[in-house]
């Protein structure tokens, strides 16, 4: 007790986003706290988008979903990829703070509720070899990890694979996005047999246009699932 109380007064708690000095660890300062966008109230059922109006419990879609309904059943994220939360998201997709995975999987497993079947097999959306070699780690595995951990589902780090390296899609429309990856995953041979008639829970950070998480759901899909859902830690409000 002596030595913990001596390393606090030395490195005392910081915010995880600005770095003041606060109560607890792995947390934030309540200014920061106040500043991230939660996603709060009605959301679409399909991808996860703040809507107007109360919550009834009933199946809402918005209108992307219901003119284009993405191939997997219903996706939830914590917080819109704005502001603070875009600072956090980057910070650990870029900065190397893996202190940030495990407060960021327990906001994904309140916000998924419980949308996936306690079955399910969490399944990160995969890196390609080049770019994990450079960035040394998947930021969706530590999340959907993390996420495994909390809910006790099991999880699949190495189901799928990106076998074909995609163009950064900063400033590409939604067609070309979703362009962009299609093809772009397979089921592991190894998990062929697993995946079959089992739900699959796909995990990433930030969903923009869908195009990734399309991309992953058909390919699981193709290898026999029996439903996939999505979560994510951040949702872009508008499709693009």
């Amino acid at each position: 007790m002596f030595l913990q109380s001596a390393i606090r007064s030395l490195y005392p708690p910081r915010c995880l986003a600005c770095g003041a000095e606060i109560m607890g660890d792995h947390a934030l300062c309540g200014g920061c706290w106040r500043e991230l966008p939660f996603i709060s109230g009605l959301v679409c059922d399909g991808c996860g988008v703040p809507l107007p109006g109360c919550n009834t419990g009933q199946t809402e879609l918005c209108d992307t979903c219901l003119s284009n309904p993405f191939p997997w059943l219903r996706a939830r994220a914590p917080l819109l990829y704005d502001g603070t939360a875009r600072k956090l998201v980057l910070a650990l997709k870029h900065g190397d703070r893996l202190d940030l995975v495990a407060p960021m999987a327990r906001w994904m497993a309140r916000a998924l509720g419980e949308v996936a079947p306690r079955e399910s097999v969490i399944v990160p959306v995969p890196l390609h070899r080049l770019r994990l070699f450079r960035r040394r780690y998947n930021q969706a595995a530590l999340l959907g990890r993390a996420m495994s951990r909390m809910r006790m589902m099991p999880f699949w780090p190495d189901a799928l694979i990106r076998h074909r390296h995609t163009r950064q899609q900063d400033g590409m429309g939604r067609d070309e996005r979703f362009s962009n990856q299609a093809g772009a995953f397979l089921v592991h041979p190894w998990h062929r047999q697993a995946i079959k008639d089992r739900p699959v829970l796909l995990v990433d950070d930030v969903m923009t246009s869908g195009a990734t998480l399309s991309a992953c759901t058909e390919a699981c899909i193709r290898a026999g699932a029996a439903q996939v859902n999505c979560v994510v830690l951040a949702r872009v409000a508008r499709n693009t």
